[in-house]
């Protein structure tokens, strides 16, 4: 099962999220996300699972995402922060959300290739 791999890499991940970019979340609400930051956060938790199997020797069909899926997760908390003020907490517990959803295998795979062109177009 991939999501045993999901808490060690989204936890690694989320500590390069700057402390910066952290907003006051107190009394601020959650708003729906838009399509696109949904996006974010499933490709982001998506390359968070990817990265930790090729850590491990897996997924290998897929272009080492260590260091650009990083980037990717980064600056997607970041821009998630910025434009909804949920906190990095609340960013991470959305993340998490997107890793349970993404630990089976199939919805993993189907979502890689939309995920792919999204980090090629982004210039990571």
């Amino acid at each position: 099962m991939i999501l045993r791999h999901v808490p060690i890499a989204l936890a690694a991940i989320s500590l390069a999220i700057p402390v910066s970019a952290q907003s006051d979340s107190a009394g601020s609400t959650q708003q729906a996300l838009s399509l696109e930051q949904r996006t974010a956060l499933r490709c982001s938790a998506a390359f968070a699972i990817v990265s930790a199997l090729q850590a491990r020797g897996g997924a290998q069909e897929y272009p080492p995402l260590a260091q650009r899926g990083r980037e990717y997760f980064v600056r997607s908390a970041a821009q998630l922060i910025d434009d909804t003020g949920i906190d990095r907490a609340g960013i991470a517990a959305l993340m998490q959300r997107e890793a349970e959803a993404m630990s089976d295998a199939d919805r993993l795979e189907a979502a890689m290739p939309a995920c792919l062109l999204l980090l090629d177009s982004s210039g990571l």
